[in-house]
């Protein structure tokens, strides 16, 4: 209903200014702003925390018609894929956040040994500093803020890179956190390459990106000058397995919205399907149907879908259209920057668009005799970020859960495990490191701080010099 309401997008909608630059004294000199705000102490408060975190809370709620303009006018997102996709996503972590940091931030006790009585040992969470926030295009707002959101309420400040690639969105992101957040502690840094390397030539005490793995090395090459801590949310082919045993209208509805929603422009999108043998026919039909049903017969009519991010992309994408048969979709447009949702058949295991993330609207099928067969087509390639299986029989997936190693996933369903709040999210080996979302995010931007508090009373002189043999008799016995 409320994608209904915008107009299609057309090539003039993605016309927007080139965001706004800083040179590299001006990053120097923000960095040191920042650096000298955390030194004060002021972000470590909780109420300082609390009063930001209800500010980035406002900030969404009075200006989300601002936010989904400027995704509309990057991406081609409607209301309803931007508000489900981004503003929804940011303002669920902010409350989740907010109901808790005072809480998470206490220091807690722990139990300390016999042989340090006595003695009271804690956990103290203290925030790490500064932190850079480097987030990618496909959901510029919600992967610039959510991470924000963590990092302020761990208390630190923060430097935030949006991705040129979306410019509307990075001069909104700009104008509103100058407008809502504590400057001197939040820095937005528009640009693009050049003001992102100056930035990771800086030493940060914390560093957050999310984009692809081959910017994730860079990262990490610059972080390993300063020993900067990591996170890096990466990506990778997320397979998508369907045993000989499902509901095929249920598995055929959330894949497809699953995989096209936001145009296939999403890390843990299927990025192909492993689909049994026994129900390859029927499951392709219905594929086929409910594609028709979301988007119509022209889906470049309909208002609900997006477009591609850049045109360098598109080009990508439609290099892959070769890679096997077309069973739905196949159909481009440059000017519009539009790939239809497209279904491949007859996709071999060697083929362009089986070699790295397609990032796009291009589900390739690949058929399978048996789950173990997907289990060991899984693992023989990198780790993904995310995998998702579908079967009637709790067991038979709950194998395939077991016998593969990645970031997150879900049974009989797709994308849905980044809902829960509870439920930390991040890659493994090539698909990332390190993991966010609810008291993850909150952990991932602080250090946890082990300190034994001992009084002065009862020095017990068994672990003195001279070791005699009797000390040691009884250090042993206390141990």
């Amino acid at each position: 209903m409320l994608c209904a309401a915008m107009a299609i997008a057309t090539p003039t909608d993605f016309a927007s200014p080139p965001p706004k630059t800083a040179s590299k004294t001006d990053i120097v000199e923000t960095v040191d702003k920042l650096r000298a705000t955390f030194e004060s102490g002021v972000t470590r408060p909780a109420e300082w925390r609390v009063t930001q975190l209800r500010q980035l809370y406002r900030m969404i709620e009075d200006e989300e018609s601002k936010i989904l303009s400027a995704l509309k006018s990057d991406l081609g997102k409607c209301a309803a894929e931007g508000f489900i996709g981004e503003t929804n996503m940011v303002m669920g972590e902010v409350k989740v956040l907010l109901s808790n940091v005072r809480r998470w931030m206490r220091p807690r006790t722990v139990s300390a040994p016999l042989t340090v009585q006595p003695a009271k040992a804690k956990i103290h969470p203290e925030p790490l500093g500064v932190a850079l926030i480097i987030s990618p295009w496909n959901y510029p707002f919600q992967l610039a803020i959510a991470p924000l959101a963590g990092a302020i309420s761990a208390g630190n400040c923060a430097a935030v890179k949006p991705s040129e690639v979306a410019p509307a969105t990075s001069a909104v992101i700009a104008e509103l956190c100058r407008k809502y957040l504590d400057q001197s502690a939040v820095a937005i840094i528009e640009g693009g390459v050049p003001e992102t390397t100056a930035l990771l030539e800086q030493r940060f005490d914390h560093i957050f990106y999310t984009g692809n793995g081959t910017v994730g090395r860079i990262v990490m090459q610059a972080a390993a000058k300063h020993l900067t801590p990591v996170v890096l949310e990466l990506g990778g082919k997320s397979p998508c397995i369907i045993d000989r045993d499902v509901n095929l209208e249920v598995a055929a509805r959330r894949i497809a919205w699953g995989k096209f929603f936001n145009a296939g422009q999403t890390c843990v999108a299927p990025d192909y399907l492993l689909v049994h043998e026994a129900v390859k026919k029927p499951f392709l039909d219905k594929l086929a149907e409910v594609i028709r049903e979301f988007y119509g017969d022209d889906p470049q009519k309909s208002p609900d879908y997006p477009r591609i991010g850049n045109a360098r992309h598109h080009k990508r994408l439609c290099a892959l259209l070769d890679s096997g048969k077309v069973f739905v979709g196949g159909q481009t447009d440059v000017n519009d920057r539009y790939i239809a949702p497209t279904v491949l058949t007859d996709v071999s295991p060697d083929s362009a668009a089986m070699q790295d993330e397609i990032f796009g609207p291009i589900l390739p099928v690949l058929t399978i005799s048996s789950l173990d067969e997907a289990v060991r087509f899984v693992n023989d390639r990198d780790k993904p970020l995310a995998l998702y299986v579908f079967s009637n029989d709790a067991d038979r997936a709950q194998t395939v859960i077991d016998g593969t190693s990645s970031g997150g996933g879900c049974v009989n369903d797709c994308v849905m495990h980044l809902a829960p709040h509870e439920l930390p999210f991040g890659g493994v080996g090539p698909s990332g490191m390190g993991a966010y979302h609810g008291k993850a995010s909150f952990e991932c931007f602080t250090h946890m701080k082990g300190v034994l508090h001992k009084p002065f009373y009862l020095d017990a002189p068994l672990r003195y010099p001279p070791y005699t043999d009797d000390k040691m008799k009884w250090v042993k016995r206390l141990s």
